[in-house]
């Protein structure tokens, strides 16, 4: 037997085998013999969405082998050893995702093929484009290139379920817990990751909600037992105040400043990260015991306001007498308004606008007193004057924003108000002046605690040379810390008229992270109006769509720089096309009555009052008809109306 090594695969070589006598050889023995070629018996594939790469290493790392790879199409692609390195590979792109693939991978040598080395992959596929149904006990979805799906929260709760159908339907999962959720395909007994994807259950109701009378009357304690279940806090509402308990906090939060023997609506709803609960409500009554206290107050009051009514009669009267006579119905402020059908509303526009806008502007100066009489006492202490832009704008005790106080140096004090929504809906807005230098922590601290999730800027920074509103978002991509929380810009989309943003806010005490919407209208001039009503009309619609569709319950934070005259005719816009939607109707001046009585001088000119009904006026002009020329006028005063400005002076003692 002889031994020969060295010698090139997939090759014919013939052999002669002699004997030999005494130094003489025979003629030889002749027979030919081809050498075997051997298969590469290991690949790798990188996956991807559309895209699939195809690795292996040269067969003993000897360049005399080429390779030739055959796709599930029949198309080959070809090697040479010589010229590759130690590791060949080759991309397939442009593939569809979740679609499995064949390949062979023959060895060649001297146009010799071995067998080949047979396999099959499949591409990712994207996890967020499915539609997935979460409740607080399953996640379902409708899926494709998927076998099996797996599910683990932070606990190490997990499942492991297949997919029937092309369906996921994960059932008994951990209220409000965030699971990580993967799809994988089973092939040839090896398990490939599909994609995975984060969901938040949503979490439980709370349990036995109740109240106690609490504060001798005046306020009451609500009491409630944690759900089963992950839960980040407990939102509990009563008329316009709101606050918000951790899970790590008593089931017990307490509100004060309430009406004596009064009854009043609580909400409590549950939230996990930005998924809520099913809201639970409860009807409570304060202390009737306080009834007492109540009538010596009002008791008072008649001394009160008898006393001042004899001191105007006695020493008011001549200082009226010189001074020039309010018009007619300046004082109206419960005036009884109607609704004007939409069918009906062009003719009340065009009756409205004659003789140079005389009825808006009769109309106008009926409003200007509304809700002035109000108290803004937490406006005028000492403490928190400088954290008002303006003097005169100065937002009403009975409805401003109240921030939680955690530590002795904080102040729940910010110049901002809940507005209404449509039909009534409660605390849907917060009007809010432009942040300061000295109030950008407070705004964000605002902006957290109410869980909103939009911000709607209708200002510039600067305008006319003069500064309107602080910068309180970072300038470009790196984080900026405003107090307890750390806001991100995540991207900007900068359009003619407006510019979105999206900011990631993280609060470093929790390490919870929420998105906000940042909606920024930059055409709109300052002391006056657009020259156009169809931009703005778009712009609302935008932010309408946002607030639609987004989880949170929180309010959606409007300002411009005071938070009156541009915010007030945005939140106005935006209540009244609902209200023309749904009613086929609307009532302009009944809700700005409504919103001046929950903070001053919205919508601040009647330029902006106008401009109001020139928006709702060209909404109901059909498509492709060419808008008639705006009857408003852009005035550079900041209030059109003297008197009524001389009026709200005097009633807040500015």
């Amino acid at each position: 037997m002889c031994h020969i090594s060295g010698l090139i695969p997939a090759t014919n070589y013939i052999f002669t085998v002699y004997t030999e006598f005494f130094d003489v050889r025979s003629t030889g023995f002749n027979y030919n013999h081809t050498t075997n070629l051997s298969s590469v018996t290991e690949v790798r594939v990188d996956r991807s969405l559309t895209q699939l790469t195809i690795k292996w290493n040269k067969l003993n790392k000897n360049d005399i082998y080429n390779y030739t790879l055959r796709d599930s199409h029949g198309t080959e692609n070809n090697f040479t050893g010589s010229v590759m390195g130690d590791e060949i590979s080759h991309i397939y792109s442009q593939l569809t995702p979740g679609t499995i693939h064949s390949f062979t991978l023959f060895t060649v040598v001297n146009g010799v093929r071995s067998k080949g080395y047979s396999f099959k992959n499949i591409t990712t596929i994207p996890c967020e484009s499915f539609n997935w149904t979460v409740t607080n006990s399953s996640i379902v979805a409708q899926v494709n290139g998927s076998t099996r799906v797996t599910a683990e929260n932070s606990t190490g709760n997990s499942k492991n379920d297949p997919v029937v159908d092309n369906r996921v339907n994960l059932q008994e999962l951990y209220p409000g817990a965030i699971y990580t959720v993967s799809l994988w395909y089973d092939l040839d007994s090896e398990g490939l990751l599909q994609c995975s994807h984060l969901l938040t259950l949503d979490p439980n109701s709370v349990l036995n909600l109740k109240c106690k009378y609490f504060s001798g009357g005046y306020g009451l304690a609500v009491i409630w037992d944690h759900p089963y279940g992950v839960m980040d806090v407990v939102q509990v509402d009563i008329g316009s105040q709101s606050f918000n308990r951790s899970s790590k906090e008593s089931p017990r939060q307490e509100f004060k400043n309430l009406q004596v023997a009064h009854w009043y609506n609580v909400t409590a709803t549950s939230f996990s990260g930005a998924k809520k609960s099913k809201m639970e409500s409860l009807n409570c009554q304060t202390d009737p015991a306080g009834v007492i206290a109540g009538v010596l107050v009002f008791f008072l009051l008649v001394i009160l306001i008898c006393a001042a009514v004899y001191w105007w009669l006695r020493y008011g009267s001549a200082k009226q007498n010189k001074s020039p006579k309010p018009l007619e119905g300046s004082k109206v402020t419960n005036k009884s308004y109607k609704l004007i059908p939409a069918d009906k509303f062009p003719e009340h526009f065009r009756n409205m606008s004659r003789d140079e806008n005389r009825g808006f502007s009769q109309e106008y100066e009926d409003l200007s007193s509304v809700g002035i009489e109000q108290s803004s006492v937490a406006a005028y202490l000492p403490k928190n004057k400088d954290k008002n832009r303006f003097t005169n704008v100065l937002p009403y005790d009975s409805s401003r924003v109240q921030l939680t106080v955690n530590d002795e140096d904080d102040s729940d004090y910010i110049n901002a108000n809940y507005m209404p929504g449509y039909d009534n809906a409660s605390n849907q807005y917060i009007a809010a002046q432009g942040p300061l230098p000295s109030t950008v922590n407070d705004f964000w601290r605002m902006v957290w605690e109410k869980r909103s999730q939009a911000i709607i800027m209708v200002t510039n920074c600067t305008e006319s040379g003069r500064i309107k509103c602080e910068q309180y978002w970072p300038l470009d991509y790196t984080p900026c810390v405003y107090g307890n929380l750390v806001v991100t810009v995540k991207s900007e989309n900068k359009a003619s008229s407006w510019t979105l943003r999206e900011f990631s806010v993280k609060n470093k005490s929790t390490s919870e992270t929420r998105t906000v919407k940042h909606f920024h209208f930059t055409a709109w001039p300052d002391h006056g109006v657009p020259s156009g009503t169809e931009e703005l009309i778009q712009f609302r619609g935008l932010v309408r769509q946002h607030i639609e569709s987004s989880f949170s319950a929180g309010p959606t934070v409007v300002h411009c720089s005071a938070g009156v005259g541009r915010t007030g005719t945005l939140i106005a816009l935006d209540v009244l096309l609902q209200q023309l939607d749904r009613e086929k109707a609307v009532g302009i001046a009944a809700f700005v009555q409504q919103m001046r009585f929950c903070r001053p001088l919205m919508v601040q000119t009647e330029s902006q009052y106008v401009f109001l009904h020139q928006c709702i006026m060209d909404s109901l002009q059909p498509k492709g008809v060419a808008k008639s020329e705006p009857l408003y006028e852009n005035s550079d005063m900041i209030y059109v109306n003297a008197i009524a400005l001389r009026q709200y002076e005097n009633g807040s003692k500015i």
